[in-house]
């Protein structure tokens, strides 16, 4: 009974497939604006997997631009559905609450007009830092600003046949298992929800309907009816699948991608594509199924119920914002990938710099050198002159603090610090030999006046050369005063590139540590 227009992204394995998706979408494009669409209920943090939501519409929106066609993209915020349950890290107090449009929850921590507010606004405040322009829907305020009135009561004139779609996508052992009776179901099928006007809260049963707009309800918590005109007092909403296909009609959706939950076969997608078709009179638009985008570095599972989800603005503390956008766009929505808080993101960065003939620095030099220098940028762009590697400045003061971030906030462990004393201990467990080799570095490090970054470079690998070495043992013995000097200095066997590190730190701290 499907009548859906899912767009065959199979085969596709970069950005080229939206060309074809648009290819499609044009053949029936109304004139004027083409609108895309996206959406989702801010229950708790919208998420970097919410995230490709946005993207996959706005890449079509950005084809669709390319193509000499004025695009929109409408994201609405589904406030008006209800709170479900309470989320970790929200009180439990927040039960009471448990069946009341989101907008009507209050701000746990009292910052915002609403709980849905909350989240709203940190997603609002990361799409703005991408660049992304969006058309925001509350609604909250488009079912109580009368604008669903008509289509609202539409659906309730036509409630056999929604019903008769709703079961056609039940399979026979979902009903047996529900112990649905199908004729009685239909019977009492309304696709609405009711707003109590005495809890606030959607616990309640419709008991009559007028054929027009007047229904007549009862409040399961206080056993109390109440009739309405839904004209005039604006408490229903429209379920989910008629919800979602009127909204279509409304804003002239020609396409909306969705995650495997509404992509899957007699899902929501294909239901709503049937409602919009024979209750609303519409042709639904092109759908694409988007897969789930992982993540690296952060141990447990990200999700928004157990309250450590990550949000885009998380994500833009770590990654540039053209980087973050370029991670998502350069795989089919169909293509798994995965975010990193590890040293994975060394490697995106690389390759996005490559792929945009980046001038450095890197993300890793950002990391290792910003670290040794203390974040300070004037002292940061001193390294990379003298040691002529070539950099941008408008890159470094902006991958500067993303650095830091990730450093300071996720990888803790890979920070670089000082010993407090000798490192008495690694010491001990030296030959004579290394420990001479020790001495004499320090002796002449102590003895250099305003040594360069070459300077420095050249006394490492002076200290161990001997005239008897062959060059295979030479780097032998190097890397091994190599090992010795960041053990005394770091207790590391490795650290940042030796002549930089010693050029950026203190030298009192230097010399007392390697004083024995």
């Amino acid at each position: 009974m499907s009548q859906s227009r899912r767009f065959n992204i199979a085969g596709h394995i970069n950005r080229e497939w939206a060309k074809d998706a648009v290819d499609i979408i044009l053949k029936d494009a109304p004139e004027g604006v083409v609108t895309t669409a996206a959406g989702i209920s801010p229950s708790g943090t919208v998420h970097f997997g919410n995230f490709r939501d946005v993207m996959t519409a706005h890449m079509i929106r950005n084809e669709l631009i390319s193509r000499g066609r004025e695009a929109r993209l409408v994201f609405s915020w589904d406030n008006f559905d209800r709170f479900r349950k309470v989320p970790v890290g929200v009180p439990e107090s927040f039960e009471e609450h448990i069946g009341k449009p989101l907008s009507a929850v209050p701000d746990p921590q009292g910052e915002f007009d609403s709980y849905a507010a909350r989240y709203q606004s940190e997603f609002v405040e990361a799409m703005e830092k991408l660049g992304i322009h969006i058309e925001y829907r509350d609604q909250t305020e488009m079912y109580r600003s009368g604008v669903y009135d008509e289509a609202i009561v539409h659906a309730l004139q036509h409630r056999d046949k929604i019903a008769e779609i709703v079961v056609s996508f039940m399979t026979d052992k979902a009903i047996a298992a529900k112990g649905i009776d199908v004729e009685q179901y239909k019977e009492e099928y309304y696709p609405i929800s009711v707003y109590s006007k005495f809890t606030d809260k959607d616990a309640t049963k419709i008991l009559s309907y007028d054929g027009d707009s007047t229904i007549t309800y009862l409040c399961k918590i206080t056993k109390q009816e109440d009739t309405i005109n839904i004209r005039e007092d604006r408490r229903v909403k429209l379920n989910w699948k008629p919800d979602w296909a009127m909204r279509w009609k409304h804003e002239g959706v020609v396409f909306e991608p969705g995650g495997p939950d509404h992509a899957s076969t007699g899902g929501s997608y294909d239901a709503g594509s049937v409602m919009a078709r024979e209750v609303f009179d519409y042709t639904p638009p092109v759908f694409v199924a988007y897969s789930f985008v992982g993540i690296q570095g952060l141990g447990a599972k990200m999700s928004g119920s157990k309250g450590n989800a990550v949000s885009p603005l998380q994500l833009l503390s770590i990654y540039e914002p053209e980087l973050l956008k370029w991670l998502y766009e350069r795989k089919a929505p169909n293509q798994q990938f995965e975010l990193a808080f590890n040293s994975e993101i060394y490697r995106q960065y690389d390759e996005f710099d490559r792929e945009h003939d980046m001038i450095g620095p890197s993300f890793r030099q950002c990391v290792g050198f910003g670290q040794i220098v203390g974040w300070d940028a004037d002292k940061f762009t001193e390294i990379l002159d003298q040691s002529e590697l070539p950099y941008d400045k408008a890159v470094v003061e902006r991958r500067l603090p993303l650095a830091r971030n990730w450093l300071e906030k996720y990888n803790a462990e890979e920070m670089i610090s000082f010993n407090q004393s000798v490192n008495t201990e690694y010491l001990s467990e030296l030959p004579e030999y290394r420990k001479d080799q020790l001495a004499a570095f320090r002796s002449e490090f102590e003895s250099m006046d305003n040594p360069t970054i070459t300077d420095l470079e050249t006394l490492s690998y002076k200290v161990a050369k001997r005239e008897e070495y062959d060059e295979k043992q030479l780097k032998t013995e190097q890397r091994t005063f190599f090992k010795d000097i960041y053990n005394m200095l770091i207790s590391k066997d490795r650290g940042p590139r030796l002549g930089t590190f010693l050029w950026a730190s203190d030298r009192e701290v230097i010399i007392d540590l390697l004083t024995f």
